[in-house]
C-alpha cells in the first residue's frame, strides 16, 4: 500500500523503495515501529500511518527528582526502593481507579493513551498531544493533580461550545490549584548547635551560686516584693484612668463669630459716643461763670434797645 522495505536483522530497518509516492511515509514507518515496541495494539498503531495521526513518546522514568534524605543532620541519597515506590504511585494518579482517569483524558484530549512501564505513548492531534503532554509532566513532577487538568479540560470544551464566549479570556472560568508556600531551607552546618546553659551555668556566671540559703531567699524575697510594686503601681494607674474625662474637641460656631463681630462693633460705637459726650461736658466745665452770666446780662439790653427805637420811629 505504502511500499516501504523492511529488514529485520538483530534491529528493524525501513526504507523507501521506487514505488513510494510519499516520502513523508518514513517517519510514520518509524513512529510504527515505536508504538510497537511499546506494547501499542496493532490495530490501533497501524492508524498512524494516517495524515491526521501523530504520535509522541513521553519519557516519565527521569521526572521523579532525587531527593536526599536527612539523617543526624546529614543528607544521604533517596534509597531506591524508596524513589520506585514514589514514582509507582504518581504514575497510578495518572492512570486512576479502573483506568477511569486515563479514560476521560482520552475522551477530553480525543487521543490514545498507554501507559507502560516508563514511558506514555499517545496518539492523536497536534493539540490533543500538547495537552496529554502538559497533564502527564505535571503529574509525574507532582505540581497538579489530573483531576484538576480534567475539570479545566471539560470547562474549556463548554465554553468553546457557547459562540458568546468563544472570542473571550476564559483564564478566569479555569480551575487554579492554591500554591503551597515552600519552606525555607535553612544553610546546612556540619556541626551541631551549641549546647544551651543550664541552670547551675547561670547561677555561676551571675554568682548567685555561691550564696547562702538565708542571701538566696532575701533576693528572692526582694524581687517579689519590687514585682509587686509595680503590678500595684501598675493597677492603680489603670483604674484613675478610668476617671479622666476625654478632651472635648474645640468646634467654633459660625453664628457665635459673626454675633461677636456685631458685639465689637456696637462696642465701639458707645465708646465712640461716650467719648464726644464727655468732651462736650469738658468744654461746658472749662466756661467761666461771670463771663457767662455778664453776656448773657448785656445781649437782652440791646435788644429791648433795639425795640424801642422801632416803637419810636
Amino acid at each position: 500500500m505504502h511500499s516501504i522495505a523492511v529488514q529485520v536483522e538483530g534491529c528493524m530497518t525501513v526504507s523507501t523503495t521506487r514505488k513510494t509516492r510519499d516520502p513523508y511515509i518514513i517517519m510514520k514507518a518509524r513512529d510504527l515501529i515505536k508504538l510497537l515496541s511499546r506494547s501499542v495494539p496493532a490495530p490501533q498503531a497501524i492508524k498512524i500511518l494516517n495524515d491526521e495521526m501523530q504520535c509522541d513518546i513521553i519519557k516519565i522514568g527521569s521526572l521523579v527528582r532525587n531527593k536526599f534524605v536527612h539523617i543526624c543532620n546529614l543528607q544521604w541519597p533517596t534509597p531506591t526502593w524508596l524513589q520506585q515506590e514514589r514514582f509507582v504511585k504518581r504514575r497510578q494518579h495518572l492512570v486512576g481507579p479502573n483506568s477511569s482517569t486515563l479514560k476521560a483524558l482520552e475522551i477530553l484530549t480525543g487521543c490514545y493513551i498507554l501507559v507502560q512501564g516508563n514511558t506514555v505513548a499517545a496518539m492523536g492531534s497536534f493539540k490533543g498531544l500538547k495537552q496529554v503532554r502538559r497533564v502527564v509532566e505535571d503529574c509525574i513532577q507532582n505540581k497538579m493533580h489530573p483531576v484538576y487538568h480534567i475539570k479545566t479540560l471539560m470547562m474549556k470544551r463548554e465554553l468553546a461550545s457557547d459562540p458568546a464566549l468563544e472570542n473571550e479570556n476564559w483564564d478566569r472560568k479555569n480551575v487554579k490549584q492554591k500554591k503551597v508556600k515552600s519552606k525555607e531551607k535553612k544553610p546546612y552546618t556540619p556541626f551541631p548547635p551549641p549546647q544551651p546553659p543550664s541552670k547551675v551555668d547561670l547561677q555561676l556566671e551571675s554568682g548567685e551560686y555561691f550564696l547562702s540559703d538565708q542571701k538566696k531567699f532575701a533576693k528572692k524575697w526582694q524581687q517579689k516584693l519590687e514585682k509587686q510594686a509595680e503590678k500595684t503601681a501598675e493597677n492603680k494607674r489603670k483604674r484613675e484612668a478610668a476617671f479622666v474625662p476625654p478632651m472635648e474637641p474645640m468646634v467654633q460656631d459660625p453664628s457665635k463669630s459673626a454675633d461677636d463681630k456685631n458685639d465689637v462693633a456696637a462696642m465701639a460705637m458707645s465708646l465712640k459716643k461716650k467719648a464726644k459726650e464727655f468732651g462736650k461736658q469738658k468744654s461746658l466745665e472749662n466756661v467761666n461763670p461771670e463771663t457767662y452770666i455778664a453776656a448773657s446780662g448785656e445781649a437782652p439790653s440791646k435788644k429791648k434797645r433795639k425795640h424801642s427805637k422801632s416803637l419810636i420811629q
